[in-house]
């Protein structure tokens, strides 16, 4: 059983108008492809109709799935079905990400917690009887306070984020009784993120102590590391060796140029990813030197698949040398030809690669083997407690 993985979610406030060299959004604060998952799911589609038409011509034995799911920002939506058994009867998985440089997707990443507090406090007047109030602003506000000391303590390699997504109201003669703050919690290891979350926990109930307000922890999702697997990387290099690069013409070119000179001389500078010989280009030219068990700080639901069986990603180039994420400049270009061209060379990448275990069965028993190696005696158990239900992103 061979599954490959897609994504499609957008991402709030990056409306943008596509092709455009400058900031443009076509509905403010609309939404907008600013991570690629537009191509990403496509992409993954592509390779899997790819794979299954070769399968019937070479008569080849085996089953292809496609898996396409919404909520891989910040829903975690693989951790999900990897809960409810979803991923339990496959043998590899593969998928990719629109990038600004084409790679081996070698990673480890970071797995995460993401949790709402509520405080609930009692509105006043903010003049007349400040006293009889108490304040569920405050109590987010010393939250925060006590977590950015909590920073000092944790792991380096630790990263703690939130929003604030309910102050209380828009009226400051009012104490504020109902307030709102998430936190999304990374760390190496999900165990590591565990401890932490734990510890925020106890900050967010000191901090309505404090206050003399309650607060409501609502656990909305996690994912876990991902685990790399080599011997499908190696496999997944060689053929994207093999069948090279996205090729540009000058129109892209110069309109990649033209993207480009919207970006700051910091986000020129030393782009993550990007080989030094590359910084000065407007679009990826090489494929990356294969590089195992490289760091990323971000995080990435593939991770629950990839405990459970061998999973394995590339990248390639859709996007301008040095555009960050989630930004206007990812969703402007990811609607032209430089974009798709990356899309479909990413499917045939991802095809070919499947091809591979297929027609030789025992790379899935190496790769399988490799698996039972990596998490050192670990085991996998989905972060996210049974209890807790999907929810639409807000």
């Amino acid at each position: 059983m061979i599954a490959f993985l897609g994504e499609y979610d957008a991402l709030s406030g990056l409306s943008q108008r596509p092709a455009s060299s400058k900031e443009e959004p076509i509905e403010p604060g609309g939404n907008g492809h600013g991570r690629g998952h537009n191509l990403l799911g496509t992409g993954a589609l592509a390779a899997a109709v790819a794979v299954k038409q070769l399968m019937e011509e070479l008569g080849l034995k085996g089953t292809v799935r496609y898996y396409g799911r919404p909520g891989e920002e910040g829903g975690s939506g693989k951790a999900f079905m990897a809960r409810e058994g979803l991923f339990d009867d496959i043998d590899a998985a593969l998928s990719w990400h629109p990038m600004d440089y084409n790679s081996i997707m070698s990673v480890q990443t970071l797995a995460n917690y993401q949790i709402y507090y509520k405080f609930k406090g009692k509105s006043s007047h903010a003049a007349a009887a400040p006293h009889l109030g108490r304040s569920a602003l405050d109590a987010v506000e010393l939250m925060n306070i006590g977590v950015n000391y909590l920073r000092e303590h944790i792991i380096q390699e630790a990263r703690i984020h939130y929003a604030v997504t309910n102050t209380g109201g828009l009226s400051p003669n009012v104490v504020q009784a109902n307030a709102e703050v998430l936190y999304l919690i990374r760390a190496p290891q999900i165990t590591e993120a565990k401890e932490i979350y734990e510890r925020v926990n106890d900050i967010a109930r000191g901090a309505a102590l404090m206050t003399g307000t309650e607060v409501s922890i609502v656990f909305d999702k996690a994912c876990s590391n991902l685990i790399p697997n080599t011997v499908l990387e190696t496999v997944m290099h060689r053929k994207f060796t093999e069948l090279g690069i996205p090729q540009h013409d000058g129109q892209e070119l110069q309109f990649a140029g033209a993207v480009r000179a919207t970006l700051s001389e910091a986000e020129k500078a030393n782009p993550p990813g990007v080989p030094a010989a590359m910084r000065d280009k407007d679009l990826a030219d090489r494929l990356n030197p294969y590089e195992s068990g490289l760091f990323l700080s971000g995080s990435t639901d593939v991770g629950d698949v990839s405990w459970i069986a061998p999973t394995v990603q590339c990248t390639t180039a859709c996007f301008v040398v040095g555009s960050p994420p989630h930004s206007w400049q990812w969703v402007s270009v990811g609607a032209t030809s430089i974009a798709h061209k990356g899309m479909l060379h990413a499917g045939k990448v991802m095809a070919s690669t499947a091809l591979e275990p297929l027609q030789h069965p025992e790379l899935i028993e190496a790769a399988k083997a490799e698996l039972k190696e990596r998490p050192q005696g670990r085991t996998y158990s989905c972060p996210i407690p049974k209890e807790v239900k999907a929810s639409p992103r807000k």
